[in-house]
Formats: structure tokens, C-alpha cells, sequence
């Protein structure tokens, strides 16, 4: 056979990402944060983009949105003229798109220094039953730096110290603990151990008693300190800490040397302390968490599911702008009606890709809470399993569609604020052969441990025989794989702890 150079036409279907396709798929995975970031930045590179007012009030009534082109009509209005399925939820399955990379081919209908400078420096400042209630969280948003920040010069004895302490206060973490050794403090900055022992002393003279402490007992005891409660007998105690945890109720008598009635008003007063006393300043790195869908119930007994319109800005095009800079004007060079039409396309995809969005959030979300009904009623012990293909069949989307709707993004609902993805759960098999989710099954968990009796404490297998008497199908390892992962311990553990609570 003869070797040389020759020509073949070769036919093949071919599914390519386009760059409108690929930003599509981020708006539809993307959050709150990073939506608003993304508008900020087509409202300043497109000229032709708006944000309008959110409110409904105006002169064009309900269902007649009059001379408003089509590309600038919202989800509602498009609805309201029967021109609503012609813009179909986005829906992508880029799992189709990663498999055609590899193959070539796919189906086209798959769904698309001195103390003056020491003081020039320090002047620029540098489980759940733990935490605490919403009342106790500082409402002007001040975070535990800036509280210390406020003190430390009043407290220091000289630039060099208040600097090292500034440091110091910028390190603690949002329990108020101090995990870095002094040692690498100094080394760090270049001073002594002793000035950094002295600033250390700074911030543990602040407010709140009990920050800058290296660990637990150390918190408690400068808590003890301010309250002149720490004799030798609680000194003793806090240097035993762990005898405590483990419920070595007579031999931590016999170190601290003190009877029955001593050591229960010692314990009494170690109650009222605060073990992680930074926790009621904000955290630095908090954020609110705006929802993008409202659940509210309705007088009949249905649900009323809205999109929060707070969440995004109602973009739309200026062509009043658009007229006046010569976009229609037979006069304008060609460069510049090239710009102007395809600044006013963007202008419309992304108008069309964040309603379509919209939709599909809402329609992800309206399923959510039909398959999880008893959950917004009766509350967790009715989360029944959940997956995303079920899910996605319901609503004839793809699985991957249906994953990036419930990524960061949040139902706000008369029982909190859960994550879409909150409420797909696994499962186990129950009496009744619809199942039960793990959540419910950690719920009943922890019910049943709460109402135990302190000298019959319930063990794993126990708890395992109530479930199945409930007709959930559970082994003793799989009792103890939830109640380890909702932070109950073991039953000596809590035999312990229930006998500590009695003194």
C-alpha cells in the first residue's frame, strides 16, 4: 500500500460549550454573595444594563405588560401570556458534555524596632449546647479583636507591650483561646519571653474573664480569680479537670480535700463560668445567610413558596440609551452599531439567564417541599429519605441540574433556614416501607437519650431494641455511627455526666 499525504471528509455531531453556556452554568450554581458580585460587574461594563425597582407598583396593570419587549419580561409576566414554557428552567447536563470531550461525538437534543516605632505600630491595631443564644450576640457586629483592641492601651505599660499585645489579641481564635506557644510569639516578633508574658497578662486582664487563656482550665481559673473564689481546693480542682470529665467524683474529693456539701457548691460555681467566653462577639469570618426561596403556609393548607426578591436586583435595558447613542440610527458607523447590538444581546441573555435561574430554583424548590411535607409540618422525624434523582425525574431535569440548584442556596421556612441540600438524606428501612432518613432516626436518637433515666442509662443495643420496636430496622453499630455523629456519648459517658448534673 502506497504511503502519502491525503485528504478525508469526515462527518460528526459534536456538543461545544459556548461562553454563554458555561456562564450559565455558574449563575445556576452560584451563590447569593457571588451573584451580586456578578451583577455588579455587567452593570459596570454594559452600559445598556439597569437595576429597576423591585416593587410592583406601577402604571401597566397585572397580566398586560403593554409595550415591553419580550427579552425584558420577567418570569410572572411571561406566564401571565401563556409565553412561559417556551423558556424552559435551565436545565444542563454537563456530565453529557465532560463524556463528549473524551468520545467527539453527542446527541444534539441532550438537554442543553525603638519604642517610637513599637508605638506607631501597636496604634494601627492588629458543640452546639455550647454556643451561645442569639440575645447574647453583640447586635453592632464587634468582634473580639476590636472589643481587646479598645482595652489594650489603657492597660499596657509601654508601646513595645501594648504592640506585642495588640499581636497576641489578633490571634485568638472566636472562643477567645490563645493556640500559639509564646515562644514563636517572640521569636516571631522579636522581643523577649518576658514582654511577651507581660502582654499576654494585658490581654488577660480585659474583658471578657477568661480570654487569652491557653486552655480550659486556665479560663476557668481567671474566671475564679475575678470572682475571688480560687483557694486551693479550686485550684486543685481545675488542675484535675479531666478526673471530673471522667466522673471520679471521690478521688477528686481527696485532692481538693473538701467534703460533700464543698464540692457541690464548688461545682455549682464552676457552672456559672463561661468556657469559651469570645463567642458572644461576632465571629471575623460570619456571614448572614440570606435565603433565596420563602415558605409560608397558607389558610387552605397548602404552601405558599415565593422567591425572596431581596436576593437580586430587576435588571433591564435602557433603550432610551440605547436609541441615543445611535444604536438604531442609520448615520452610526458600523463599529460603533456593532458594539450597541452586542452589548444589547448580552444585555438580554443575561436578563434571560438569571429569570431562568429563578425558575428553576423555585421549581427545584416547590418539589423539595412536596416530597418533604411532613417535615414543615411535624417537624425532623418525618424527613424521609431523599435523593437527587428522584428529584430530578419529578421535575424532568437532569440529576447534575437539579445538584447545582440546591448548592448555596437556602428555604427560609417557619421551623429556620435549611440549605436545599439539607433535605436529601439517606435511608433506612422502616415497618411501614417508605423508610426513614438518617436526620429523623438522629432525632429520635437524641429523644430518647433526653428522657433516659439517670440510673438506668440506656447502652447502644438498648437503644437499638426501642428503635426496632418503632419499626426502623437498625443494628447496635449503626446506633452507635448516629449517636457519635450527633455528639451523644456513650453510656458511661453519660452515666457520668447525669451524676455529675445530680450533685
Amino acid at each position: 500500500m502506497a504511503l502519502g499525504p491525503r485528504l478525508d471528509l469526515r462527518q460528526s455531531q459534536q456538543l461545544v460549550m459556548t461562553p454563554q453556556l458555561q456562564q450559565a452554568i455558574k449563575l445556576l450554581a452560584a451563590s447569593n454573595l457571588e451573584i451580586e458580585t456578578f451583577i455588579g460587574d455587567a452593570l459596570e461594563s454594559n452600559p445598556l444594563l439597569e437595576a429597576g425597582s423591585l416593587s410592583t407598583d406601577n402604571d401597566t396593570p397585572p397580566g398586560e405588560p403593554g409595550d415591553i419587549p419580550r427579552e425584558e419580561l420577567t418570569s410572572d409576566q411571561l406566564m401571565d401570556q401563556g409565553q412561559g414554557e417556551s423558556e424552559a428552567p435551565l436545565d444542563i447536563d454537563v456530565s453529557a458534555i465532560d463524556r463528549d470531550r473524551d468520545t467527539g461525538e453527542a446527541d444534539i437534543g441532550a438537554g442543553g524596632s525603638p519604642d517610637a516605632e513599637w508605638g506607631a505600630a501597636g496604634g494601627a491595631g492588629g458543640g452546639m449546647d455550647d454556643l451561645p443564644g442569639l440575645e447574647a450576640t453583640k447586635a453592632a457586629e464587634l468582634t473580639l479583636a476590636e472589643h481587646l483592641d479598645a482595652q489594650i492601651g489603657g492597660l499596657a505599660c509601654n508601646p513595645r507591650e501594648e504592640f506585642v499585645a495588640r499581636h497576641i489579641a489578633g490571634l485568638l481564635d472566636d472562643a477567645g483561646y490563645l493556640s500559639a506557644s509564646l515562644r514563636d510569639i517572640a521569636y516571631d516578633l522579636g522581643v523577649d519571653m518576658d514582654c511577651t508574658e507581660d502582654a499576654l497578662e494585658v490581654i488577660q486582664m480585659c474583658d471578657p474573664t477568661g480570654v487569652g487563656a491557653r486552655d480550659l482550665g486556665e479560663c476557668l481559673a481567671l474566671q475564679a480569680k475575678e470572682a475571688d473564689r480560687y483557694d486551693p481546693a479550686m485550684a486543685t480542682m481545675l488542675a484535675n479537670l479531666e478526673l471530673l470529665g471522667k466522673g471520679e467524683v471521690p478521688r477528686l474529693k481527696r485532692l481538693c480535700k473538701v467534703d460533700d456539701e464543698d464540692f457541690a457548691d464548688m461545682l455549682r460555681e464552676l457552672r456559672q463560668y463561661d468556657p469559651k467566653p469570645g463567642l458572644v462577639f461576632a465571629s471575623s469570618t460570619s456571614e448572614a445567610v440570606v435565603p433565596d426561596v420563602l415558605l409560608s403556609s397558607k389558610d387552605d393548607g397548602g404552601w405558599d413558596i415565593t422567591l425572596n426578591e431581596d436576593t437580586l436586583p430587576r435588571l433591564i435595558v435602557n433603550r432610551d440609551y440605547y436609541v441615543e447613542l445611535g444604536g438604531e440610527s442609520k448615520t452610526a458607523d458600523a463599529e460603533t452599531q456593532g458594539w450597541l447590538k452586542e452589548k444589547l444581546a448580552d444585555a438580554h441573555w443575561l436578563i434571560r439567564a438569571l429569570d431562568q435561574r429563578q425558575k428553576t430554583i423555585l421549581k427545584t424548590a416547590a418539589e423539595i417541599v412536596k416530597q418533604q411535607d411532613g417535615f414543615f409540618r411535624r417537624g425532623v422525624s418525618e424527613l424521609r429519605p431523599l435523593t437527587l434523582r428522584e428529584v430530578a425525574e419529578q421535575i424532568d431535569m437532569h440529576e447534575s441540574t437539579v445538584s447545582r440548584v440546591t448548592s448555596n442556596k437556602y428555604l427560609h421556612c417557619n421551623r429556620g433556614t435549611f440549605e436545599l441540600k439539607y433535605f436529601f438524606t439517606s435511608g433506612v428501612a422502616s415497618s411501614d416501607g417508605e423508610g426513614a432518613s438518617s436526620e429523623s432516626i438522629k432525632a429520635r436518637i437524641k429523644a430518647l437519650t433526653d428522657a433516659e433515666d439517670p440510673k438506668k442509662v440506656l447502652s447502644d443495643q438498648k437503644l437499638a431494641d426501642l428503635l426496632n420496636e418503632e419499626g426502623f430496622g437498625l443494628a447496635r453499630r449503626t446506633v452507635a455511627k448516629y449517636r457519635e455523629a450527633i455528639g451523644i456519648g456513650s453510656s458511661a459517658e453519660r452515666r457520668r455526666a447525669k451524676k455529675l448534673a445530680g450533685l
